[in-house]
């Protein structure tokens, strides 16, 4: 690791010149193409213009389609610097690439607040339609969560549908979702956010329904829709919560045989998906998108003197996070609010790192995890600026500099890991018999070994375990 206390040019110095022989290195290396079925398989699935994506599900109302072809992005900057909102706005670039969309253009309008009406103000919204003749777009997409009332009006102003972030979020996640787990939570999540946004037939709002499925000639079509959306909801959070049984029977499993966890968790596209590959060659799909991977992934490895504990690579985090993946997520989540140790991947090559981190702080503050231990990982310091990586270095006290990409510095993160892993407190000095190998191989993977010798008698151990298996020994 780079010495954070030393000159500072010399450090620069350092980093740019440790960078560049872990790249050649790396781009030396055989192999360096994997053959990920997973990532082929997407890039063979894109959308077509045209054609909707979006599947005919409990009703025949209008529903909003998500036509992702050409788009126009509006943010408002309502606080914070120029950079901050352009920054902003190039994220919500990426996350319209991501779900398959083509970016005309960017519009960002200085405002004290969003316009309760339309979300940004009249003259802008001329602008956008200008914008939207001129480019041909279809969609407008809006950076902030706009309410029912903001998405009818803008959208009737500038003529094409309108979408907001968090409606493009739960798209991306949709398309993303592999599991039986990962695709209740995304379901359950849509309909969250689709329930107060329905749309009946006209204005009015007042044809009714009659015949079967309807609660009377009184009942409107749109009460019906809504009481079927709630209806599916309620059967989804049932299947999540069963779903939820088998995870934590897991996690009570590793708990029960003191199985330390290690939670990585970081900004979508840090990152994460690249170190759980490169630390235990889990072989996890990496794509340069965003939320490419959402169904955590729990694999077993060991340090160096043979303890066991996981690594949990965990659904990738975004500033302004819908509250509804929050909660529908809230499972998939509780990996990190439980883990024994948080590695936080940062990307260091973004024009916000400090804006990363703090938004990742604040999700894992609101899922119960701000008491546990952090390490700060500053990931692809092979392409980051060697300034932005000191600086990072500067501010975080427990913070190392890294590749998961080349390697570089993995190796530094590793003895930071199996440092900061919690410790064995109950100190046994005993001779176990060679009948017994299996506590041996116990003490090796949940305990520390201070000595061992092998006596006519049996294996001679000094070492320190968990209180569960001191027991265990203790029985002999």
């Amino acid at each position: 690791m780079i010495d954070k206390t030393g000159d500072d040019s010399l450090d620069i110095e350092t980093l740019i010149r440790e960078n560049a022989q872990a790249v050649a290195e790396y781009e030396s290396s055989e192999n360096v193409e994997s053959k990920q079925q997973d990532l082929q398989d997407r890039q063979a699935l894109r959308r077509v213009a045209g054609l909707s994506t979006e599947l005919q599900d409990v009703s025949d109302a209008e529903y909003r389609q998500l036509r992702l072809e050409k788009v126009v992005l509006v943010g408002v900057w309502t606080q914070g610097s120029a950079l901050d909102a352009e920054n902003s706005l190039k994220e919500l670039a990426a996350l319209a690439e991501t779900a398959g969309s083509q970016v005309m253009e960017g519009l960002i309008q200085r405002r004290d607040k969003a316009d309760s009406a339309t979300f940004i103000g009249s003259g802008k919204v001329t602008e956008v339609r200008e914008a939207v003749v001129a480019t041909g777009a279809d969609t407008v997409v809006c950076d902030g969560e706009l309410s029912p009332a903001q998405l009818r009006t803008l959208e009737q102003k500038v003529k094409v549908k309108v979408i907001d972030r968090t409606a493009l979020i739960l798209d991306i996640f949709a398309q993303h979702a592999k599991s039986r787990e990962g695709k209740a939570q995304v379901e359950l999540a849509q309909m969250s956010y689709m329930l107060p946004r329905l749309r009946g037939w006209g204005d009015s709002l007042s044809r009714q329904a009659g015949g079967i499925g309807g609660r009377g000639p009184g009942e409107t079509k749109i009460e019906t829709d809504r009481r079927r959306i709630n209806d599916k909801m309620a059967k989804l959070r049932r299947e999540i919560k069963e779903m939820k049984v088998s995870r934590d029977t897991k996690r009570n499993e590793r708990r029960r045989n003191n199985i330390p966890s290690v939670a990585i968790a970081g900004y979508t596209n840090a990152g994460k998906s690249s170190l759980l590959n490169h630390l235990t060659g889990a072989g996890v799909l990496v794509e340069n998108a965003l939320f490419a991977t959402l169904d955590p992934t729990v694999r077993k490895t060991q340090t160096h003197d043979g303890r066991i504990y996981t690594l949990v690579d965990t659904v990738g985090f975004v500033r302004h996070l819908p509250h509804q993946l929050v909660e529908a997520f809230k499972s998939t989540l509780e990996e990190v609010s439980e883990a024994d140790l948080i590695v936080h991947l940062v990307d260091g090559a973004h024009p916000d790192p400090m804006e990363q981190i703090r938004a990742v702080r604040e999700v894992i503050d609101d899922i119960g995890g701000g008491e546990i231990m952090e390490i700060i990982a500053i990931n692809k310091a092979d392409v980051a600026k060697p300034e932005v990586v000191m600086e990072l270095l500067r501010r975080e006290s427990n913070a190392y500099a890294i590749s998961a990409r080349t390697g570089y510095g993995v190796d530094n993160l590793i003895k930071a890991i199996e440092a900061a892993l919690p410790k064995p407190k109950v100190e046994i000095n005993v001779v176990i018999p060679f009948n017994r190998g299996d506590l041996v191989s116990a003490v090796h993977e949940r305990g520390e070994i201070i000595s061992q010798e092998y006596l006519p008698e049996g294996t001679k151990l000094h070492a320190m375990v968990d209180g569960a298996l001191a027991r265990k020994i203790e029985l002999l």
